[in-house]
């Protein structure tokens, strides 16, 4: 005989290795969870990022558009909003931008192709208004000379880009004005 004694064991060894390994799996699965979401989350600022730099590239070519005008006819002219060319609504009125169908037709397609997003870039050009400055009013003091030199016509230029999918919009605007 031995001088050990032989004790009954009790099984809390394996109850032990099986809590430790239910923790395990659960921190496991948290990390999963984790990444799966930080995934997601990039890939959607990525697909924002572009829908930003689409938008901006078609307010780029809006205001190059508002740059090449001699005149403001085209904005008077049948037809001008069809080829996205608006006069501003005016206060109180729902603007141009918002009340258009921007999946419909009453649009300017961004000269700039944009590779891997849903739809191209597009924009549209508002006439808002004519700043003329104080110094430019016809009195006394300019008479015989040619009043208007100082009037500036005011632009909004509204551009609307997607990312990679439909979900991931953005629109910019900016206010440009020219002297014609």
């Amino acid at each position: 005989m031995s001088k050990f004694k032989v004790k009954n064991q009790a099984g809390v060894v394996l109850f032990i290795c099986l809590v430790m390994l239910l923790l395990l799996t659960l921190l496991g699965v948290s990390s999963i969870q984790t990444t799966s979401l930080e995934q997601v989350m990039a890939r959607n600022a990525v697909d924002s990022n572009l829908a930003f730099q689409a938008a901006e590239a078609a307010l780029l070519d809006g205001e190059d558009f508002v740059e090449g005008l001699v005149t403001t006819n085209a904005f008077n002219a049948a037809g001008a909003s069809a080829s996205g060319l608006y006069n501003d609504a005016g206060p109180g009125i729902q603007p141009n931008w918002l009340a258009i169908d921007w999946e419909g037709a009453n649009f300017r397609l961004a000269d700039t192709a944009i590779t891997g997003v849903v739809n191209q870039p597009k924009y549209i050009v508002e006439f808002v208004t004519v700043v003329v400055p104080q110094t430019d009013v016809l009195n006394l003091d300019n008479i015989g000379q040619d009043a208007g030199l100082g009037r500036t016509q005011i632009f909004r230029v509204t551009a609307r880009g997607e990312g990679g999918t439909a979900n991931a919009r953005a629109m910019i605007q900016s206010t440009y004005g020219k002297r014609l």
